[in-house]
């Protein structure tokens, strides 16, 4: 019994070993000539897509397929040409599937799609300055309601002096506060946001994000990331969040459950921009803070192309440098004065600004 059992997984080896050679075998019969491409494109150009049948195997038609995505098919080995017009920025994954007498292939590459846009640097006007709390380790600002809402994070600076992760809402002339929601001191909070009286939160790296009755600040939900990243900003077009995790990717997500809808890359001309941070949702546009660099790009959210550029430098000179005063972060905009608010982790000052071109 023994031995009939030993010859069965002998054989049995030998099927799975001879199946996996003859699928190994399939997937190498057919390739994309990428002989001619470019470790770049942009949007306004196209992509020739060719199959290399070196094997002259009759090919019946083929699939072809973007980040697996299927976009186009085609009757025996016609060329594909693929248009970059209406693709988001990154890296596309180019697969081609060969159906051929009576069984099928694949063939894989890919090429990095970056931007053709050379951004607007846009200048801003100062039109009020206000208090802010400089407790107040700022990783999230939003107007709903004509109420200033803030998420902080526990971070601390040079004195040692650590914070404490709230969700708040405030008067934004004053800088009083008038509610406030703290987190246990093992979670740091990160950015947020307001869809349908719902106050969305994220954390830095618990891997969750909250959700709170806007009004009363009761928590209702907690919700798992879709997989293990860090939380940084948080924004919504009024249907999906759109998230930050240090890396060029902007996540886009169902707010019923943060599980992954779509995503775009952020680039500025032929280069990622990573590190964007806090996030406002403007006229159509993502508005970003990029971390350590005092500017707002402002984003595509199509595709992920930075337009234009707020260099905001000039706003700590006019801050008072305290020992923990910390790096821009904050953008909240107010649709009834058209006016954008910024500040700062730790920032002393709130100011109000108008965008011009």
């Amino acid at each position: 019994m023994k031995k009939y059992n030993l010859l069965s997984v002998i054989l049995l080896g030998i099927a799975l070993n001879s199946c996996n050679e003859t699928k190994k075998d399939q997937n190498s019969l057919f390739s994309i000539d990428n002989s001619k491409f470019k470790l770049q494109y942009t949007t306004n150009e196209s992509l020739d897509v060719n199959i290399v049948n070196s094997n002259t195997k009759t090919i019946d038609s083929i699939a072809f397929y973007v980040n697996d995505k299927k976009i186009a098919s085609s009757k025996g080995n016609a060329p594909f040409k693929l248009d970059f017009k209406y693709q988001k920025l990154g890296f596309q994954n180019v697969k081609a599937i060969v159906f051929f007498e009576g069984q099928n292939s694949e063939a894989t590459t890919s090429v990095e799609l970056v931007s053709n846009i050379q951004p607007k640097l846009l200048k801003y006007t100062i039109i009020n300055t206000y208090p802010h709390d400089t407790a107040a380790y700022t990783q999230g600002l939003e107007f709903y309601r004509d109420t200033l809402y803030e998420g902080t994070g526990n971070g601390s600076g040079p004195s040692g002096k650590r914070g404490i992760s709230s969700l708040r809402k405030t008067n934004y002339k004053t800088g009083e506060v008038y509610k406030k929601v703290e987190l246990a001191d093992q979670y740091f909070g990160e950015g947020i946001t307001i869809l349908n009286n719902k106050v969305y939160q994220l954390t830095y790296k618990n891997n969750e994000g909250y959700v709170y009755n806007a009004d009363t600040f009761k928590k209702e939900k907690t919700m798992p990331y879709y997989k293990n990243m860090e939380g940084w900003g948080l924004v919504n077009d009024g249907t999906h969040l759109y998230m930050t995790d240090s890396s060029e990717t902007i996540h886009i997500l169902n707010p019923e459950n943060f599980k992954p809808i779509d995503q775009i890359h952020v680039y500025s001309l032929n280069s990622k921009v990573e590190g964007v941070n806090e996030l406002e949702w403007i006229n159509g546009k993502i508005y970003g803070n990029v971390y350590q660099k005092d500017a707002i790009a402002v984003i595509n959210p199509k595709n992920g192309a930075v337009e234009a550029i707020i260099n905001l430098a000039d706003l700590k000179k006019k801050i008072t440098q305290l020992p923990d005063t910390d790096v821009l972060n904050g953008i909240a905009y107010n649709p009834k004065t058209k006016t954008i608010f910024v500040t700062g982790k730790n920032w002393d000052k709130m100011f109000e600004i108008k965008i011009t071109e």
